[in-house]
C-alpha cells in the first residue's frame, strides 16, 4: 500500500510487480496511514467497495481464530469479550446472504431489514431442497 501522487489516494500494488530501484530522485515525505493501522484502513477501503453493506452480529469474541478469517470478507469490530460484529458489502443482499451461508455459526442480522428477507428466501430455497431428499440420477 502507498500513497500515488498522481491519484492523489491511497492504493496498492502487486508485491510480484514491484522492481527495487536505487533512489536518485528526490525523497519523499513518509504519509501517516489514516487510522495507523493500513491492515484495517485497507480492509475498510475494500469493504466501503460494495454497493450493498451490513452488519452481523457474531458470537465469538473478535480475536477467534475465524473471525481472524474474516477479515478478508469485511471488517471486525469488538462488540464484548464475547461477541464481535462483522461489517460486509457484497452486490446485493442476496450475493451477501450466500456469502453468510458459508460462515458455520449462528449470526443476528443488525443493520438491514433487506438482507433478512434475502436470508428468508435462502432459507425456504434451501428447506425445500432438502425435503425432496435425494434421488438417484435414472437412466444409467
Amino acid at each position: 500500500m502507498a500513497w500515488d501522487v498522481d491519484r492523489d489516494d491511497w492504493r496498492t500494488f502487486r508485491v510480484d510487480r514491484l522492481r527495487p530501484r536505487v533512489p536518485l530522485g528526490a525523497r519523499f515525505t513518509p504519509r501517516e496511514i489514516p487510522g495507523g493501522d493500513p491492515a484495517v484502513f485497507l480492509a475498510a477501503r475494500v469493504a466501503a467497495m460494495w454497493p450493498f453493506q451490513a452488519s452481523v452480529r457474531l458470537p465469538l469474541p473478535a480475536d477467534h481464530e475465524k473471525m481472524r478469517r474474516m477479515v478478508t470478507w469485511g471488517t471486525i469490530e469488538e462488540i464484548d469479550k464475547g461477541s464481535c460484529r462483522l461489517i460486509i458489502g457484497a452486490d446485493t443482499p442476496q450475493s451477501l446472504a450466500f456469502l453468510l451461508s458459508f460462515l458455520e455459526i449462528d449470526f443476528e442480522v443488525e443493520s438491514s431489514p433487506e438482507l433478512a428477507t434475502a436470508l428468508q428466501h435462502v432459507a425456504e430455497r434451501f428447506q425445500r431442497a432438502a425435503a425432496t431428499g435425494f434421488a438417484p440420477a435414472s437412466g444409467t
